[in-house]
This record gives structure tokens, C-alpha cells and sequence, in this order.
């Protein structure tokens, strides 16, 4: 009997899954750099309703990006546990740990890879 699992693994592991946290992780750092910039020159006035979708979408990614990867660290990743270690502490680096350990770990973690190559990736959707 399997236990129940409220994440499932296709959600973590999957050539949409790796659409969807490369691209989260791309809008998580959009949004350290758009603080940043918000930090040192201050809030554009003029484009406010598109600053606070920039936000809005840069906040959804992180959210994203971090409970996904996390996830990834605890259960799938296959690397020596020391590794894991350092990983999660720079997953705890806000905005960026996730996003950098999704493109430099995640992106090219052999079950990704692997998942990428099964024959059931590459289903035809045009029938």
C-alpha cells in the first residue's frame, strides 16, 4: 500500500514541471532585480499598474519556485547528503536560493533527464 501523497511526483518531475520552475525562477529573480532597483531609485510613478503586476507575478514565481524545489531537495534529489546540506541553506536565501538551485540543480538532475527522455514525455498531442 502507498502512503497518500498530496504532492504528486509528475507535479515535481515532469517536462512541464520543468517549464513551469525555470520559468518561476526567471520571474523570481525578475523580482530581487525589480526590488533592487526599487530600493535605489524608487518607485516609477508613472508605471504603478505595471510595477505592481511585476510584483504580483515575481511574488507567484518565488511562492512557486520555492515550495517546488524544496520539495525536490527532500525527496528526489540523489546527490551526497553534505550537498543537500549547502543546497538548503542557500534554498533559504531569499528570492534567489530557490532560483539559482532550480537552473544550476534541478534543470540538470538526471531524473529530470530522465523523465525528459521516457517515451511517455513525448506523447503525440495532435491526435
Amino acid at each position: 500500500m502507498q502512503p497518500y501523497e498530496f504532492i504528486n511526483r509528475e507535479w515535481i518531475v515532469s517536462a512541464t514541471a520543468l517549464r513551469v520552475y525555470r520559468a518561476a525562477a526567471y520571474l523570481s529573480i525578475m523580482l530581487f532585480l525589480f526590488w533592487c532597483y526599487t530600493i535605489f531609485e524608487g518607485e516609477p510613478l508613472a508605471y504603478r499598474p505595471l510595477a505592481r503586476l511585476l510584483v504580483f507575478a515575481g511574488v507567484f514565481g518565488a511562492g512557486t519556485v520555492l515550495v517546488g524545489m524544496e520539495y525536490f531537495l527532500f525527496r528526489f534529489d540523489q546527490s551526497h547528503p553534505l550537498k543537500q546540506v549547502a543546497w538548503f541553506c542557500v534554498l533559504l536565501i531569499p528570492l534567489l536560493g530557490p532560483a539559482i538551485y532550480c537552473l544550476v540543480v534541478y534543470s540538470r538532475s538526471t531524473i529530470v533527464r530522465d523523465c525528459l527522455t521516457s517515451p511517455a514525455a513525448s506523447i503525440d498531442l495532435r491526435r
